[in-house]
């Protein structure tokens, strides 16, 4: 497996006009698959352009408060993750977050599979996204993991990976619902790669209000002397310095 050439750490996109959610099929699918594709295999993420209109980020940002919308909620602190909450969307999920989990999948699922030949993995992914949650069932992981995420001021979350059983799916999605500047400050994306026999590398990574950052779950092969090894990626948010930050995770691996 080769790496692709010429990696670049941003897509680019035409303008997008934002009048039906019917519309985001041909959203997803006239990115610039081929960049964002350079990008996961060098860095372990890439960002698109603002994919998501303002009305959208706050209509789904209005869900909140509507508790039933969601399945359950968990607050950070409890838990040691960090300042702030987030709650998992129940079934049947909200028309765009299920929009954006279906026809995300099948792009980044011919990625996951590049991924596990590089790294001589018999793991494979069914190119579409009901084919995968049937598996999940199998696993006994039947509960959506969408969730919307809430920070103020002071908010943050520590790093970590979204595991939820036995079978995880190698990518994931963050969508930014707010804009920064606009309604807060400080809650930039993080990502910390470990290196062996090396140090970490960071990535702090700068969003606006619609864009998404696909990332990976656990680890991305990374090219080696020998050829490519597995190099493990934790996630989290930054302290929030003022505000209030919403955002979108959208996990395609189902929880027990």
């Amino acid at each position: 497996m080769s790496l692709p050439k010429k990696p670049v750490r941003e897509a680019r996109s035409p303008m997008y006009v934002f009048d039906s959610k019917p519309q985001m099929k041909k959203r997803i699918a006239d990115l610039d698959w081929q960049t964002l594709e350079r990008s996961l295999w060098e860095y372990g993420y890439a960002k698109t352009p603002a994919l998501l209109s303002r009305q959208e980020c706050e209509e789904l940002t209005g869900l909140y408060c509507d508790d039933s919308k969601f399945r359950s909620r968990i607050d950070m602190a409890r838990f040691r993750f960090g300042v702030g909450d987030y709650k998992y969307f129940a079934e049947p999920l909200p028309e765009i977050v299920q929009e954006l989990r279906s026809n995300f999948y099948p792009h980044l699922a011919a990625v996951a599979n590049g991924w596990m030949k590089a790294l001589g993995s018999k793991e494979d992914y069914p190119p579409t996204l009901p084919e995968f949650l049937e598996r999940c069932r199998k696993h006994r992981q039947s509960k959506p993991t969408p969730l919307l995420l809430h920070y103020e001021k002071d908010g943050y979350n520590c790093l970590h990976q979204d595991l939820y059983g036995e079978l995880a799916f190698p990518l994931q999605m963050t969508c930014f619902l707010s804009e920064p500047g606009r309604d807060y400050l400080g809650g930039e994306f993080l990502l910390l790669e470990q290196r062996p026999r090396a140090q970490s590398k960071a990535e702090v990574i700068a969003t606006q209000q619609g864009e998404i950052v696909i990332f990976t779950t656990r680890y991305r092969p990374a090219r080696g002397t020998k050829g490519f090894y597995r190099a493990n990626i934790r996630h989290g948010v930054s302290r929030v310095t003022s505000g209030v930050r919403y955002t979108l995770g959208v996990i395609f691996h189902n929880a027990k």
